[in-house]
């Protein structure tokens, strides 16, 4: 694979979709879910046959107690998300929608605005903390590799793909909560994680291929352009990484699918994720490597 020749297609793609996600991001925003906003949740079924959103809607936002999100879940069931609701309100909420059939209480959630904002904070210290952690590890795993690029800046390079495959996956749900309302929640929080661990898997096995043929190259005496060698050690593990993603990508696409309901989100995010992460881990990681170096030789 000639690096040094394609090095401009293969960031086409990555740039893109990363500047489109910025985008709905900063438009947008995420919409949060009552576990990091704070709020309550109401599941009710209708076991007959629900009746239809719109009457549903209706019935709800007519009792005066502010706005209420109503979403279909499953065959039977509906799912309203509100403001939090004292005991009172909670059965004032529940009449109007016994009066549209038979209806059955599934679960009743609430979650106050302190638990939510805290929930949120320590998600973000934590895939801060992920972010530190990868950065140290990769400079300690390449230290014995400096030439031609420095240990260190595997490290950096590692980041910046993963902020690719995270800000995917966000940028999709900031577009998805503006058209058609998808919160995110703390399972979101965990799918990014997840994404972030497989992704630098895939990336570090990649440079290690790298660091491996760097090193015969100066046992053997082989001078070697560096593009070349990372030509050479992308097609070593192009089959493994396609592979051992594909087969978690149609795990998801199956959870997605025939799982229950309140895995959806997750698995949709975990698959942006992966597929983002593979590209990245072949196409984006190791051809940053490549032009930083012949920067730092024109430099």
């Amino acid at each position: 694979m000639n690096i040094a020749k394609n090095l401009k297609y293969f960031f086409i793609l990555p740039a893109a979709l990363t500047i489109a996600s910025i985008l709905a991001l900063a438009l947008w925003g995420l919409k949060p879910g009552i576990d990091l906003s704070g709020g309550s949740l109401l599941e009710v079924a209708y076991p007959a046959g629900r009746p239809p959103v719109e009457l549903v809607r209706s019935a709800v936002n007519n009792i005066g107690l502010g706005e209420v999100r109503v979403q279909e879940s499953g065959d039977f069931d509906y799912v309203l998300r509100q403001r939090n609701l004292s005991e009172e309100e909670r059965l004032q909420l529940l009449q109007p929608l016994r009066n549209l059939g038979e209806m059955e209480e599934v679960q009743f959630t609430s979650v106050g605005p302190t638990l939510g904002a805290e929930l949120l904070h320590k998600a973000w210290i934590a895939i801060a903390l992920v972010v530190l952690c990868i950065i140290a590890f990769i400079a300690f795993a390449f230290r014995g590799v400096s030439k031609p690029v420095a240990s260190w800046k595997y490290g950096i390079v590692a980041i910046v793909t993963l902020l690719h495959d995270i800000i995917i996956p966000a940028g999709l749900f900031a577009a998805l909560g503006h058209f058609i309302g998808a919160e995110v929640d703390s399972l979101f929080i965990v799918a990014l994680l997840t994404i972030l661990g497989i992704s630098i898997n895939d990336t570090i096995v990649v440079f290690d291929r790298i660091r491996e043929n760097l090193r015969r190259n100066i046992d053997h005496n082989k001078k070697e352009a560096f593009d070349e060698v990372v030509g050479r050690s992308i097609m070593q593990t192009l089959a493994r990484s396609i592979n051992t993603s594909l087969t978690v990508v149609i795990v998801l696409v199956a959870l997605y699918f025939f799982g229950p309901v309140a895995t959806q989100n997750f698995a949709l995010t975990l698959i942006v994720g992966m597929v983002a992460g593979t590209y990245s881990s072949i196409f984006l990681a190791s051809p940053l490597l490549v032009a930083w170096e012949k920067w730092q030789k024109k430099s």
